[in-house]
């Protein structure tokens, strides 16, 4: 019984951790900037590629986290603190007002092209790198097969959420307004500043109790 709660835990984690991150509601008002003058089939065809593409991106990067952690010596401790720093960065500055909207050009960029699904659509407006930083903390939370499973089906249950919040984005832009998706931006900033102070707490509490530093410690007290 205790492996089906951490199986459900992992998935509920997984869409808490990500759903804040990637912040759809927020990538609504720019997915109809780079979509104008498309008809809405082909709208929605943009909105399920790049979802498409953001669950591959992660899951390779879910996949690849051992490696990339092994092949530069990344502990998880440090990889969560890392982790957890980029996190809190990105809350703060949603949570933070713009003077500036330095995205002006991307955004002119994207509109002449044709197919916007890949980029920037899901990188890196929904599989940026705070979201993958995420993805390869949830390696040390993955200690069966069956862990990966529940990790991929949170980033599929965040994609499918995301495919209909930018496919019904015109009409969640009218009813929410520009005043309530400000507000919906802090409270995921908030939300995602708790998130990361979470990893980097859990990533000193690994430091502190790693059994070689108390081993250590245990041996300079005893040789005094």
């Amino acid at each position: 019984m205790s492996h089906v709660s951490h199986f459900w835990e992992l998935i509920l984690g997984t869409v808490v951790a990500l759903l804040p991150i990637i912040n759809p509601f927020a990538s609504t008002p720019v997915f109809l900037a780079i979509t104008e003058g498309d008809t809405h089939p082909q709208r929605e065809r943009q909105a399920r590629m790049g979802c498409v593409y953001m669950v591959a991106i992660l899951v390779l990067s879910l996949m690849g986290g051992t490696f990339i952690m092994n092949f530069f010596g990344i502990s998880i401790p440090g990889l969560r603190i890392a982790g957890g720093l980029l996190v809190s960065g990105i809350g703060m500055s949603m949570l933070s007002p713009r003077l500036s909207h330095p995205d002006d050009r991307e955004r002119d960029a994207a509109r002449a092209k044709v197919d916007i699904s890949f980029t920037p659509l899901a990188m890196p407006m929904l599989s940026g790198p705070g979201s993958i930083a995420v993805t390869i903390g949830f390696t040390s939370l993955a200690q069966h097969p069956l862990d990966y499973v529940a990790i991929i089906l949170g980033i599929l249950v965040v994609a499918v959420i995301s495919y209909f919040v930018l496919r019904l984005s015109g009409q969640i832009v009218r009813i929410i307004g520009v005043n309530g998706m400000s507000a919906l931006t802090k409270i995921m900033g908030f939300l995602l500043l708790c998130i990361g102070i979470q990893f980097v707490v859990n990533g000193i509490l690994g430091i502190a109790t790693d059994p070689a530093l108390l081993k250590g410690i245990r041996d300079v007290l005893t040789a005094h």
